[in-house]
């Protein structure tokens, strides 16, 4: 296939991929789930799991394997401008007066789901032929507990955003722990990807070129995009431009020391000045990334899970264990420590509804390490049915809970004194 037949059969592969995730959105909506849901399903739906189970030929056709890099490059172009705005999004969130209980409820819910990852391959390890072959039971144990402790930041802070729960205990305690926790979570997964090398040089590589990065940008980026951002005449076109710039050298930079592009945009966003003119950058770069090309991403993701592979005994055993794993580890640490750290029975259960749900975030860890080699196609899957589940619970739980409060309420108030 020439290169003007490959981007002709792209540009139809971009069009299917955006019309069944409007239509499965909408319907997603309907069931009063958030967009991500839907986005996240309509990727399944058009990968192995369902089209190229049910119509392979066409599933075939529609993304050749020539497509394939392009959807890769595109989507990933959208991710870290994702990113960038779940970083600044992180940076803007205060925790003051929510320490104590912030720090503790963090703490419970990246250590207990990761410890409880980690103990779970353990104990299949030479059980399930699941881990990639070449690396060690250790960064596989790593891995998959890193995934698991992930918190889905931007879709809480959505949720919380839509019900106008900013003001009340629960919606800003979540939304410290939050920012918290997927701060350890992406820290953690930077490390378990610089240990996966095995190589001394490739971990110095990864390592130096993290700690020179990280100087940089708070020494010479911070100041250099605030000064860009405060010139007065810049038109918003232009302030794009130079921030799309300053994205695609994070990218490639930490593309190329082993971090990968994501923890490049995260970090940009992270210093990304917090302005009213930075603000309408953000607000002209994030339509289009969470329209276009973030379900774009989800296709390509789509195309890497198989849930056919788990169709065992011993791998649905495995995903049921990752599953349950999942919630107990972090709805349960949640709950239990927010109780310890002195909270409300009701504001320590929302918040671990809330922090349980892993969504986007989960997803891009999982393809950061399917492009390290360190998940095989069938671990992928089974923890994409992770991130699918603890995501739909999300706002039935929530609601139900509500509904719940509601009852008791209505019922004390009916009782004589």
């Amino acid at each position: 296939m020439d290169i003007a037949t490959t981007t002709a059969r792209f540009f139809l592969a971009a069009v299917i991929v955006l019309v069944v995730c409007r239509l499965v959105v909408m319907a997603a909506r309907r069931l009063g789930q958030p967009p991500v849901v839907g986005e996240m399903i309509a990727g399944v739906l058009l990968g192995p799991s369902l089209l190229g189970l049910v119509l392979p030929g066409v599933q075939g056709w529609l993304f050749p394997a020539a497509v394939r890099p392009m959807l890769y490059v595109v989507s990933h172009i959208g991710l870290v401008a994702f990113m960038f705005g779940v970083g600044h999004e992180f940076a803007g969130q205060k925790v003051r007066g929510l320490g104590r209980s912030a720090s503790m409820i963090s703490l419970a819910g990246v250590t207990t789901p990761l410890v409880m990852g980690v103990a779970l391959v353990l104990l299949i390890n030479g059980r399930i032929d699941v881990l990639a072959p070449g690396v060690s039971v250790t960064v596989s144990a790593l891995f998959v507990g890193v995934t698991l402790a992930i918190t889905a930041f931007p879709m809480l802070a959505r949720i919380i955003s839509e019900r106008n729960l900013s003001g009340t205990r629960y919606g800003s305690l979540s939304l410290a722990c939050g920012a918290i926790d997927d701060g350890m979570a992406w820290i953690l997964l930077a490390v378990t990807i610089g240990i996966a090398t095995n190589d001394p040089t490739k971990i110095l590589i990864t390592a130096g070129g993290s700690a020179l990065f990280i100087l940089l940008l708070f020494t010479v980026g911070r100041p250099a995009l605030a000064w860009l951002m405060s010139r007065e005449g810049a038109s918003t076109e232009q302030l794009v431009l130079f921030t799309a710039i300053a994205l695609f050298a994070a990218a490639w930079f930490t593309d190329t020391i082993g971090l990968y592009s994501v923890f490049g945009g995260f970090l940009v966003g992270f210093v990304f000045p917090q302005t009213t003119v930075a603000n309408r950058v953000i607000a002209a770069i994030s339509p289009v990334t969470r329209t276009v090309f973030l379900p774009l991403f989800f296709a390509f993701s789509g195309l890497n899970t198989q849930f056919g592979l788990l169709f065992t005994p011993p791998l649905m055993l495995l995903t049921l264990g990752c599953v349950v794993v999942a919630i107990i580890g972090k709805f349960g640490a949640c709950y239990i420590a927010g109780r310890a750290a002195g909270e409300e029975r009701t504001v320590a259960m929302r918040v671990g509804v809330l922090m349980n749900a892993r969504g986007l975030m989960q997803l891009i860890a999982l393809n950061v390490g399917l492009q390290a080699g360190i998940a095989t196609p069938a671990l992928f899957s089974a923890l994409v049915l992770v991130a699918i589940v603890t995501t739909v619970m999300t706002a039935p739980w929530l609601s139900w809970l509500d509904r719940r409060l509601e009852r008791r309420t209505e019922t004390a108030l009916a009782e004589p004194n």
